[in-house]
């Protein structure tokens, strides 16, 4: 465990604070969502313009945090930003005010995703990177467990009281934010670099990165990319876990069940991407997606829907941490957060489109057919990165 500092700890705990908060409120924000009014369809949306918020603002506050030279205060704002936002979706029920309560979370999260990535690189070597990155999702996951599971607690003693839950996930959100003064830059990172002209300033100058990029970090972008045109929010399979017949109850269960499991292999699935292969374990994760999502377009029984949620833990174990990791071994170090910026940014605006889609393919086509056409667009992917794409590292980028 020598490779794991304390400033990783101290990432990792407070991203398990703030995944407590946000994870505590996730299983029954459709619920909750619905019961004010919404759609399933405008849940879509509302899901998709909010990643697709927090995308654009990764790529533009990770290029600024790579000129500045600075990362702690990107992650310090990003962690208070999604912390006020809880109180704020309990109090402004409007859709348009859920809307902007939505996307202050997620310019949160955009504000520290590159920045805190950086700094997970810094501390690693090209050799530790699943180690590293593995460790951080497990106890950012972890947070996914717990918040969860008090989440069911609450709603077993206050049944349906979903609006106090948004009060109550504030708590591990500020303890989230005190945990951050722990952190300072190094040294090393206040050296800027220099910007020449006001459109390196622009929220849009992140764009710029992908013509400059390394080729590898193209290669696997555009297949990271083109899985997540069909990955839509986790929000559609707790709908389907709903539609199979399960309480809320069960249905939270189940959810913290999926996060137990993801917790619990991403660090080993870390480790063992470091000894054979980033992207080996890679496409095996997305197969294993595929398998999932055409499991859920097909099986409606409580055990088979557990299964299901058991095997897209493995998957989200062996992909999540491990893209991060194989796209900062490819990018150079000057530009880490940048690399991480540009591409969570257009993931996120991809998965706007895929949420938006599934919504509209649930409503017109049915459950089925949603599950169905992800899994087979996954499959696809997987194929791509085993027969197309080649392993390796940046000689630059460290």
């Amino acid at each position: 465990m020598k490779s794991i500092t304390r400033t990783i700890w101290i990432l990792s705990l407070v991203s398990l604070f703030t995944d407590t908060a946000s994870e505590m409120l996730y299983p029954i924000m459709p619920f909750y969502l619905r019961s004010i009014g919404f759609s399933v369809v405008l849940i879509g949306v509302l899901e998709g313009v909010a990643e697709a918020t927090a995308g654009l603002s990764k790529g533009y506050f990770g290029k600024l945090s790579d000129s500045s030279g600075r990362r702690v205060p990107f992650v310090r704002v990003g962690y208070a930003l999604s912390a006020i936002s809880k109180p704020m979706m309990a109090i402004l029920i409007l859709p348009l005010w859920v809307f902007a309560a939505r996307t202050i979370d997620r310019i949160g999260k955009g504000v520290r995703t590159g920045a805190r990535d950086a700094i997970l690189s810094d501390e690693a070597t090209p050799q530790t990177k699943g180690k590293v990155f593995g460790f951080h999702r497990s106890m950012d996951t972890l947070g996914a467990v717990l918040g969860p599971a008090l989440a069911l607690l609450f709603l077993h003693l206050h049944p349906e009281s979903y609006r106090a839950l948004f009060f109550i996930a504030f708590i591990p959100g500020l303890l989230a934010i005190a945990a951050t003064f722990l952190l300072s830059d190094k040294d090393k990172a206040k050296v800027k670099q220099p910007t020449t002209s006001k459109s390196h300033r622009s929220f849009f100058s992140f764009i710029g990165y992908w013509r400059v990029s390394p080729a590898r970090y193209r290669e696997v972008a555009v297949g990271l990319l083109a899985f997540t045109l069909f990955n839509s929010s986790d929000v559609f399979l707790l709908l389907k876990a709903k539609q199979a017949g399960l309480s809320d109850t069960a249905v939270i269960g189940i959810y913290i069940f999926y996060n137990l499991v993801y917790a619990l292999f991403s660090f080993p699935m870390g480790i063992l991407a470091d000894r054979i292969g980033l992207k080996r374990v890679l496409v095996v994760g997305l197969c294993i997606f595929a398998a999932t999502y055409l499991g859920m377009g097909y099986f409606t029984s409580s055990y088979a829907i557990a299964a299901m949620f058991f095997l897209y833990g493995i998957y989200a174990a062996a992909t999540e941490g491990i893209s991060k990791a194989w796209i900062t071994n490819i990018a150079d170090k000057k530009d880490t957060a940048t690399a991480i910026g540009t591409f969570t940014g257009f993931q996120s605006i991809c998965t706007m489109l895929a949420s938006s889609l599934a919504g509209i393919i649930w409503m017109t086509l049915g459950a089925s057919a949603t599950f169905t056409i992800t899994g087979i667009a996954a499959a696809v992917v997987a194929s791509y990165f085993a027969f197309f794409v080649g392993n390796g590292t940046n000689t630059n980028s460290r």
